[in-house]
């Protein structure tokens, strides 16, 4: 039997061991007592992560908070772990192949991609869509609004505890989801918005499926406020939290919902109206709180607005193309898709091979190389769900963009997040970061 002795027992692990990282001092409690871990040797501030799997960070999103107790005392974000190169992908690609990667990049408002980007290439190219084709613009990209702002209440709600907000919201998206597939093709990610128009007409029967949505969508809105608004949990929980004043936005370049709640009444459809805006008749929901309950509140009413929109645009579609035509520029010229909804049909490639051998090649060729855009640069702007989205395009006078930026909204709206969580609770944060609304596919790109 072999004899132990008492200094060949292993020394007693020490439950708060140290090591340095970028972020500073890093402690791992492997046990005992918490107040035995702050002592006086480890009074420090802590650091955790949270994130970037985190379910209440919107995504891959990684923060980085120092706290003292509870409070927040320092926040920073740390962005691109989902990171794609769809700006850098896109001088690869034609001018008309870029929408399916730029569709990509807010998956929660592509078709407010595709409508800035392909405004850009058609002020390069100096023409413009078709009359039905913006007016089928508006209404898409007002459904889309309403969808992409039933998911900010509805994760929002999920993370603060309001299961029934979560389950409600997404309730309402699918019946969003189910339009847009009908009146595109796709539920999501649709590359239907094309250069000089659209890829396609709406379906038979379209105009009476947006009716009868708007009529859902008005019974189920005011839900909202019984659920939600004159909640006195969710009133406590969001007001007076996240605050940020109307000269910390213009500071921090923040636009959309967070610069509205702190009174400023801008909004590209007014300001700087684009696609016919000018024409509809609709309000630009304000409020001077400045706080996540203000913001809230703003999204709610915008959906009542973009109902109102959504309305006007029915009653404004005429019949007419919805490609320009230019048989130089027109890609695919009047689409017809197959009845198995995959593919041409085979009308349409009848009529393409029933051609002249001339019209089959340069067919080939404008899907193929693409059509020239002249040399110059240009910004297009508008305002999606979260704010400014602009598109900066260059062109060398090729087949492929020289260079495309994007002003994403969610990227600059991410810079609130410290001055209006520092400070405050961590708790508060969750609150804070789900008011700005970020959507990570935009931040990294």
């Amino acid at each position: 039997m072999t004899e132990i002795r008492d200094d060949a027992r292993p020394a007693p692990v020490d439950p708060a061991q140290e090591r340095i990282t970028t972020e500073g001092p890093v402690y791992t409690v492997t046990g005992g007592d918490w107040d035995t871990f702050l002592d006086d040797e480890h009074d420090d501030r802590i650091v955790i992560n949270m994130g970037p799997q985190h379910p209440s960070t919107h995504g891959v999103l990684r923060l980085v908070l120092e706290l003292e107790g509870e409070t927040v005392t320092q926040a920073r974000s740390v962005i691109g772990y989902l990171h794609t190169g769809i700006e850098k992908n896109c001088e690869y690609r034609t001018w008309t192949q870029g929408v399916t990667f730029v569709t990509r990049m807010d998956y929660l408002a592509p078709l407010f991609n595709e409508t800035a980007y392909c405004l850009g290439v058609e002020k390069l190219l100096g023409i413009e869509a078709p009359r039905r084709a913006t007016v089928a613009r508006v209404l898409l990209m007002e459904l889309n609004r309403i969808g992409s702002h039933l998911v900010c209440l509805a994760t929002g709600g999920m993370e603060l505890g309001a299961l029934t907000g979560m389950t409600a919201g997404f309730r309402e998206r699918e019946e969003v989801l189910h339009l847009l597939e009908f009146l595109t093709g796709l539920r999501m990610n649709h590359a239907f918005i094309r250069p000089g128009g659209l890829a396609q007409d709406f379906p038979e029967g379209w105009a009476e499926k947006v009716t009868d949505f708007i009529a859902v969508m008005r019974s189920r809105l005011p839900d909202y406020d019984k659920l939600l608004t004159g909640q006195p949990i969710w009133r406590n929980r969001l007001e007076g939290v996240g605050y940020l004043p109307l000269d910390g936005c213009l500071a921090l370049g923040a636009t959309g919902p967070i610069l509205r709640s702190a009174g400023l009444p801008w909004d590209l459809r007014k300001v700087e109206p684009y696609c016919g805006y000018e024409e509809y008749d609709f309000e630009v929901p304000t409020a001077t709180e400045a706080d996540c309950f203000a913001r809230y509140r703003l999204r709610v009413a915008e959906m009542h607005e973009s109902l109102k929109i959504v309305e006007q645009a029915v009653a404004k579609m005429e019949p007419g193309p919805v490609m320009v035509d230019d048989r130089k520029v027109a890609w695919p010229a009047q689409l017809s898709v197959g009845g198995d909804g995959m593919g041409n049909s085979l009308e349409h490639v009848r009529k393409i091979m029933g051609q002249s051998m001339e019209s089959l090649i340069h067919h080939f060729k404008l899907v193929t190389e693409g059509f020239a855009v002249p040399a110059g640069q240009v910004y297009a702007c508008v305002e999606s769900p979260r704010g400014e989205l602009g598109y900066h395009l260059v062109s060398d006078g090729g087949t492929r963009p020289l260079r495309v930026h994007v002003r994403e909204p969610s990227f600059v709206n991410l810079q609130t997040m410290p001055a209006m969580s520092e400070g405050g609770m961590v708790a508060d944060v969750i609150a804070a970061v789900a008011s700005i609304d970020p959507v990570m596919g935009g931040v990294d790109r």
